[in-house]
C-alpha cells in the first residue's frame, strides 16, 4: 500500500480498550483512515452508537442471539450498515475485500477464527488477539506467509521488539529478546498476602488501562507468559533466547540484545496508541496523540528478576513452549477458564496457576497439525479446567 493513501479498517472488538484507542486515531486522522466494518461481543447499544458515528458498511455482534436486536437497531437509526452475527459473521467481515486492514482485538479464543480469515484474505493485520498466536502460532505464521498477509503485533512489548529488530528482516546478530513486565498490581507481594485478593484489586493495574481478563493475567504474570509464547512464534526465537525482566515504570517496552553488545530499546509513555499508530501507518510514522517523554523528569528506571515462585504462571508458559504441539493451546484455555472463575468469585486468586498446571499435565499431547486439532484441545482443556473448579 502506498504511503499516505486512505486505509479502510475492519475493527474487530470495537468496544474494548484496543478498539477505543484505534477509534481515537481514526478521529485524529480522518484523511488517512476510515472504518468500513466493526464488531462487538454483546454490547448492542455501544455498537449501534459507533455505527451512528462512523457509518461502517458492516457491523457484527459476536453473540448470535442478538442479531435481531442489531438489525432492528440499525434500521431504527436509518443506517445502511449490513448486520452480521456470530463467528461466521466475524470471519466474513474480516475477509471482506472492502477493508484492507483488520484490527484483531477480540479477547480470547473467540477471536482466533476471524484472525485466520483475515490472514487467508491477505490483509494487513494488527494483532491484539494474543490467543491467535498462543493457540496456533505456527499455523498462523504459515498462513500469513502463504497468503501474503502482513502481521503487526499491537502488544506494546512485541511492537517494541518489531521496531528494534534489523530493518532488513532476519535475525542475524540477534542474541536475545528481552520482554519487560510491569509486575502488575501485586509486585513485591508474598503468597500469604495474595490469599484474599479480590477481582477488583486484581483489575487495578498501576500503569495500563485494560480489560478485566488481561488485567488479571497481568496480576498473575500469565500475560507475560503468553507474550513469551507469542515472541517465540512471531520472531522465530527459541524460548531460551527470550528473557523477561520486571520494569515497574513501563517506560522501556522491550529490548533486543545483539551479539556485538548493543541493546536496542523502544521507550515511550504507556499508551497503546503508539503501537496501534505504528501498525496502521507502517512504514510511515504518524502523530498518535501520545505525549513525548520528558527525560529531565523521568526519574529512575528499575529492572528486576520476576518472582516465579509467587507467580508461577510465567514458568508454566515456558513449560508449554518446551512441550510444543497443543500445550500452549491447553495452557491458554485453562487460564481463560480459571480467570473467569476468579472474576466470578468461584476461585481464589492463588488457585489460577494450580488449575492451569493440573490441566496442562492431565491432557494428552497432540501435534499442532491444523486449527481443528488445536480448537479441539482448547475445548477439552476448558471442560477439564471447569470440572476441576467445580
Amino acid at each position: 500500500m502506498r504511503p499516505g493513501t486512505m486505509k479502510s479498517l475492519c475493527l474487530l472488538g470495537a468496544s474494548g480498550s484496543i478498539g477505543q484507542s484505534t477509534l481515537k486515531l481514526v478521529d485524529q486522522h480522518p484523511d488517512r483512515f476510515r472504518i468500513t466494518a466493526m464488531s462487538a461481543h454483546t454490547q448492542i447499544d455501544a455498537l449501534i452508537d459507533l455505527c451512528r458515528r462512523y457509518r461502517p458498511l458492516q457491523a457484527c455482534i459476536a453473540d448470535s442471539s442478538l442479531f435481531t436486536a442489531l438489525r432492528d437497531g440499525l434500521r431504527a437509526e436509518g443506517l445502511a450498515t449490513t448486520p452480521l452475527a456470530g463467528s461466521e459473521g466475524l470471519q466474513d467481515m474480516a475477509a471482506d475485500n472492502r477493508s484492507d486492514t483488520v484490527i484483531a482485538a477480540i479477547v480470547g479464543a473467540a477471536g482466533v477464527a476471524s484472525t485466520f480469515s483475515a490472514a487467508r484474505a491477505g490483509k494487513r493485520i494488527l494483532l491484539a488477539n494474543k490467543e491467535s498466536i498462543v493457540l496456533a502460532g505456527q499455523l498462523l505464521m504459515q498462513t500469513v506467509a502463504e497468503y501474503g498477509a502482513q502481521l503487526f503485533p499491537v502488544d506494546s512489548e512485541h511492537n517494541a521488539i518489531f521496531q528494534c529488530l534489523p530493518a532488513h528482516g532476519g535475525r542475524a546478530g540477534v542474541r536475545r529478546l528481552i520482554l519487560t513486565a510491569s509486575g502488575g498490581p501485586f509486585l513485591g507481594k508474598t503468597r500469604a498476602e495474595l490469599a484474599t485478593i479480590t477481582p477488583e484489586q486484581a483489575c487495578r493495574h498501576p500503569k495500563w488501562s485494560m480489560g478485566r481478563k488481561i488485567s488479571v493475567d497481568s496480576a498473575t504474570l500469565m500475560n507475560k507468559g503468553l507474550e513469551v509464547i507469542e515472541a517465540h512464534h512471531l520472531f522465530g526465537m527459541p524460548a531460551e533466547a527470550i528473557e523477561v525482566v520486571v520494569h515497574p515504570q513501563s517506560i522501556v517496552h522491550s529490548m533486543v540484545d545483539y551479539c556485538d553488545g548493543s541493546v536496542l530499546a523502544q521507550m515511550g509513555e504507556p499508551d497503546m496508541r503508539t503501537a496501534i499508530a505504528y501498525g496502521l501507518s507502517y512504514p510511515e510514522r504518524i502523530d498518535s496523540g501520545v505525549k513525548t517523554l520528558d527525560f529531565r523528569t523521568l526519574g529512575r528506571l528499575e529492572f528486576q528478576t520476576p518472582d516465579t515462585e509467587t507467580f508461577p504462571c510465567l514458568s508454566l508458559a515456558y513449560t508449554a513452549i518446551g512441550r510444543g504441539g497443543n500445550a500452549p493451546a491447553v495452557l491458554n484455555a485453562a487460564n481463560e477458564v480459571a480467570v473467569m472463575a476468579f472474576l466470578e468469585g468461584r476461585l481464589p486468586f492463588l488457585a489460577i496457576p494450580d488449575i492451569v498446571a493440573q490441566t496442562l499435565d492431565a491432557l494428552a499431547w497432540e501435534p499442532a497439525e491444523d486449527l481443528a486439532v488445536l480448537m479441539a484441545s482448547d475445548a477439552e482443556a476448558r471442560r477439564y479446567a471447569n470440572n476441576r473448579i467445580h
